[in-house]
């Protein structure tokens, strides 16, 4: 799989438990679920931006994962939330399409080739 499909993949995951969390009637171990999956799609496309030298993308990505960080939760009320989860699911959405990364980064340790 291409870096950009893994890009776009795990984005779109992070997106359908946004838009998913607007819906009122979720128990409190999905939102602990939502802010898992969050923090880890934008803390992952952070690291991609990272290593292709996307520095304001790094910023930008870091700043939602620090966010839903779920191992320091930030508490907000449930109509503030509605509100973030609505407009970092509308730009994780747009970020599928406008944040593009080059195939060529290299994503590990640089193996030998004996």
């Amino acid at each position: 799989m291409t870096i950009s499909k893994r890009k776009n993949t795990v984005l779109l995951a992070a997106v359908i438990f946004l838009f998913l969390a607007l819906f009122d009637g979720w128990q409190y171990g999905f939102f602990t679920m939502l802010r898992f999956v969050v923090f880890a799609a934008t803390a992952y496309v952070a690291w991609l931006a990272y290593k292709g030298q996307k520095e304001k993308w790094v910023w930008v990505f870091g700043f939602i994962a620090v966010l839903f960080n779920p191992l320091i939760p930030i508490y907000l009320n449930r109509e503030t939330w509605t509100t973030i989860d609505l407009i970092v699911g509308l730009f994780l959405l747009l970020s599928i399409h406008f944040f593009k990364l080059k195939e060529e980064i290299t994503l590990g340790t640089s193996s030998s080739n004996t």
